[in-house]
C-alpha cells in the first residue's frame, strides 16, 4: 500500500537533524530508532516514511507541523495508541499504513482518531492482532476508504456488520487470518472489485453472487466446492483463484461472466461422467444441502455437465495442474475458444486427443507434463489444430512417439520438452534384416523451434542429421547415457545457432569431444561425465557459463585465463573433481580474473596424500611439500651440486697457497732468473 518514491531519486537529498532524508516532498525516516515523530522536519512534507522505528504512541501534537501530509507510513513500529486528536491537523491524509504494530491494545481510541480523516483512501491494518469486532470499530466511520488491508490478523467470522459503511471500497485484503465463515459480509460493498481471502479456513463457497467483483482470490483454504448463484446476470469476474484447496469437482461458475483466468492448481478435482471401470454417471446428480439457521436449501447439480451452462468464451488461462484428472469430458475445451494457456501437468491423464472438436486456435502454451500419457492423438489433416502453439511440454510421461506431422501446422512452435519419455529421434540407424524399427520423433525442418529438451529419454547412438532444417538455440540432452557413443558430427547442423548445450551425465570422454565448430555457444554443461583431461577445443570458445562438476579432472590448463574462454567466462562450476593440491596454479589464476564467479567455490576440494582439502586455505606444511614436489629438477640438481663445487674450490686454493714458495723456487731454478728478494 505504500506509494513508491524511488522514481524521484534524481532529486538531491537533504538530511534533517533527526537523520531523516528528504527528497522533494518525501521525508524518509526509516530505521532511525525513533521513539516519536520528529517535530523539526519541513512543514510542507507530503509523504512521511517512519517504518522500522520504536514509536509507541502517536500523540495529539505529533503531526501538528505537517498540514500538507498526504501519505503517512508507520509500518513495523510498536504503536499501541493513536490519540483521538492526532490527525486533526492532517485531515488531507490519503494513505495511512499502520501494518505490523500493536493496535489491538487501544483500538477504540485509535478508531476515534481515524474517524477524523474524511479524505482517507488507503488504510493498511495488517498484522495488528485484530479480531473482526475490532476491525468493525476501527473502520466504522471511514466511508471514504477505497483500499483496506486487514491481513495477518485473527479474524475468524465475517458478517454484514463488519464493513457496513465502506460504500466506496474497491479493494479488500483479508489473507492470512482464521476465517472459517462468511455470512453476507460483502453484499453492501457495491463497488468492491478486488477481494483477497487467501490463506484462511473456508470450507466452501456457495451462492456466490458478487456480480461487481473483478478479482477473487480464495486460494490456500480448505474449499471442497464452489457454487455460483444460479442467475443470468452478467458477472464482472475476470480472475478466479481457487488453487491450493480441496476441490472435488470442477467449480460451478457464473453463467455469464468476463472470466479470463481460472486457477485451479493443487486440488483433488476430477471428472466423474466416466469412471476407470467403465461405469457411466451421466444421469447421476449431486445434491448439496445448505443449512442457514432455521432454513434448509437443497441445490441439485450435475457436476460433470454444469460447465456447459457457463459461458467460458473469454477464458484465456486455465490452470488445472496437480489434480486427479484422468480424462477431459467431451467438448470440455470447445467451451474455451479464446484459451491461450492450458496447464494440465501433474494429473493422471492417460490419453490426450487433439481434434477439430476442441478448437485451440489461440493456444500458445500447453503443459501436459508429469501425467501417464502413453498416446497423444491428433486427427490427420486437422489443419486448425494448435496453429499458434509456442510451448509444448510433454515431459515425464510414457510416450514413445508423437503423431506424424504434429508440428506441421504449429507455425510458431518455439519450445518442446520431451524429457523423461522413451522417445528416439529420427532418422534412426539402419536396421539389418526384417527387424521393425521402433517409432521416433521427427523434428527435422521445424524452422521455428529454438528450445528442445530431451533429458532422460534413453537416446541411443545419435547419428545422421536429426536437427537438419532447425535453428535450435537451446538443446538439453542430459541423462542419456548411450546417446553420444561417437563424435559430435550429428550436431554440426546446429553449429551456427546453438547457444546453450547440456550434455550432463552422457558418458562423455575427452577423446570424443570437439567443440571448435560451435562458435555461438555461450553456456555449456558437461557435468557428471568421465572427463580426465580438459577438452582443448573449449579454449577457443567464448563461453559465459561452463559446468565441469562431477568429472575426473586433476587440473585445468595453467594458461586457461589467457585463452578466449578465460577472457569471456563469467560463471563456472568446478566442484567434485579430484584436483591435485600441488597443481593449483590454474585455481589461483581464476581467482584473479575480474568478473569471473566460481559459483560453487566453497565446495571445490583437492587431494593431497589421501587428504581432502580446500584450495582456498591450504596448510603451510602442504604448501612447502608441494613446492618441493613441483620444483624444477635442473635447479634442484644445481642447488645440490653447488656446495660440493665450492668445497673443492676452497680446498684447491688452500693447497695452492701452501705450495706457493716451493713452486716459485722450482720455477726460478729452472728458468735462471735472479730473485728480487
Amino acid at each position: 500500500l505504500a506509494v513508491g518514491w524511488g522514481s524521484r531519486a534524481v532529486a538531491a537529498w537533504a538530511t534533517s537533524p533527526s537523520g531523516c532524508k528528504l527528497v522533494q516532498s518525501t521525508m524518509d525516516c526509516t530505521g532511525r530508532w525513533l521513539s516519536s515523530v520528529p517535530g523539526n522536519l519541513q512543514g510542507d512534507t507530503e509523504e512521511m516514511l517512519l517504518d522500522d522505528n520504536s514509536i509507541q504512541v502517536l500523540g495529539n501534537a505529533s503531526l501538528l507541523s505537517y498540514h500538507h501530509l498526504r501519505h503517512l507510513s508507520l509500518t513495523k513500529n510498536r504503536l499501541e495508541l493513536i490519540e483521538p486528536g492526532a490527525f486533526l491537523s492532517s485531515q488531507g491524509l490519503h494513505v495511512l499504513s499502520l501494518a505490523d504494530n500493536l493496535l489491538f491494545t487501544n483500538y477504540s481510541l485509535t478508531a476515534a482518531a481515524l474517524s477524523a480523516l474524511p479524505a482517507l483512501r488507503v488504510l493498511d491494518l495488517a498484522g495488528n492482532r485484530l479480531t473482526e469486532d475490532m476491525v468493525s470499530v476501527l473502520v466504522w466511520n471511514l466511508s471514504s476508504l477505497e483500499s483496506l488491508s486487514v491481513a495477518r490478523n485473527i479474524i475468524m467470522r465475517l458478517d454484514s456488520s463488519v464493513f457496513t459503511n465502506l460504500t466506496q471500497l474497491l479493494e479488500l485484503n483479508l489473507e492470512k487470518n482464521y476465517i472459517f465463515e462468511i455470512d453476507q459480509a460483502f453484499e453492501g460493498l457495491q463497488r468492491l472489485q478486488k477481494l483477497n481471502i487467501a490463506y484462511n479456513y473456508l470450507p466452501c463457497i456457495v451462492e456466490f453472487g458478487l456480480t461487481q467483483l473483478r478479482v477473487l482470490n480464495v486460494s490456500n483454504n480448505v474449499i471442497e466446492w464452489f457454487l455460483a448463484l444460479e442467475s443470468d446476470d452478467l458477472f464482472e469476474l475476470e480472475v478466479l483463484d481457487l488453487s491450493h484447496n480441496r476441490l472435488l469437482f470442477f467449480p460451478v461458475l457464473p453463467r455469464q461472466s468476463k472470466l479470463h483466468s481460472l486457477l485451479l492448481k493443487d486440488n483433488e478435482m476430477s471428472f466423474y461422467q466416466r469412471l476407470p471401470n467403465g461405469t457411466s454417471l451421466a444421469d447421476v446428480t449431486v445434491q448439496f444441502l445448505l443449512i442457514d439457521g432455521n432454513s434448509t436449501n437443497v441445490t441439485t447439480v450435475s457436476l460433470w455437465d454444469e460447465i456447459c451452462h457457463s459461458n467460458l468464451s473469454s477464458l484465456r488461462l486455465l490452470d488445472m495442474s496437480r489434480n486427479q484428472v484422468w480424462y477431459l469430458p467431451e467438448g470440455f475445451l470447445a467451451q474455451m475458444p479464446s484459451l491461450t494457456q492450458l496447464k494440465l501437468n501433474q494429473n493422471c491423464l492417460e490419453t490426450f486427443h487433439l481434434s477439430e472438436g476442441d478448437p485451440l486456435a489461440m493456444l500458445t502454451e500447453l503443459d501436459l507434463s508429469q501425467n501417464r500419457l502413453e498416446e497423444l492423438g491428433a486427427e490427420v489433416g486437422a489443419g486448425n489444430i494448435l496453429p499458434n502453439l509456442q510451448l509444448f511440454n510433454l515431459s515425464t510421461n510414457k510416450l514413445q512417439a508423437l503423431p506424424p506431422g504434429v508440428f506441421t501446422y504449429t507455425r510458431k512452435i518455439a519450445t518442446v520438452d520431451l524429457s523423461r519419455n522413451r522417445v528416439d529421434l529420427c532418422p534412426q540407424p539402419a536396421v539389418t534384416g526384417k527387424v521393425e524399427r521402433p517409432p521416433c520423433v521427427d523434428i527435422r525442418g521445424v524452422e521455428t523451434l529454438t528450445h528442445l529438451f530431451l533429458a532422460g529419454c534413453g537416446l541411443q547412438g545419435l547419428g545422421g542429421h536429426p536437427f537438419q532444417g532447425t535453428s535450435l538455440m537451446h538443446l538439453d540432452l542430459s541423462d542419456n547415457h548411450e546417446a553420444l557413443s561417437g563424435d559430435l558430427e550429428w550436431l554440426q547442423d546446429l553449429a551456427l545457432t546453438l547457444q546453450v548445450l547440456s550434455l550432463r551425465n552422457t558418458s562423455l570422454s575427452s577423446t570424443a569431444m570437439d567443440f571448435s565448430a560451435f562458435n555461438s555457444l555461450v553456456r555449456l554443461d558437461v557435468s557428471g561425465n568421465s572427463l580426465t583431461v580438459f577438452p582443448t577445443s573449449l579454449g577457443i570458445l567464448k563461453l559465459r557459463s561452463l559446468d565441469l562438476r562431477d568429472n575426473c579432472l586433476p587440473a585445468l590448463p595453467p594458461d586457461i585465463v589467457w585463452t578466449p574462454l578465460g577472457k569471456s567466462l563469467r560463471e563456472v562450476y568446478l566442484s567434485r573433481n579430484p584436483y591435485n593440491c600441488c597443481t593449483l596454479g590454474w585455481w589461483d589464476s581464476l581467482q584473479r580474473v575480474k568478473g569471473l564467479h566460481v559459483l560453487d567455490g566453497k565446495e571445490v576440494t583437492c587431494s593431497y596424500a589421501s587428504r581432502t582439502l580446500s584450495p582456498r586455505a591450504l596448510p603451510e606444511p602442504v604448501l612447502q611439500s608441494c613446492r618441493w614436489q613441483t620444483a624444477d629438477l635442473a635447479l634442484l640438481y644445481l642447488v645440490l651440486a653447488l656446495p660440493t663445487c665450492l668445497t673443492l674450490l676452497v680446498a684447491f686454493a688452500v693447497v695452492l697457497l701452501m705450495l706457493k714458495q716451493k713452486l716459485l723456487k722450482m720455477v726460478k731454478s729452472r728458468c735462471g732468473v735472479s730473485s728480487p728478494y
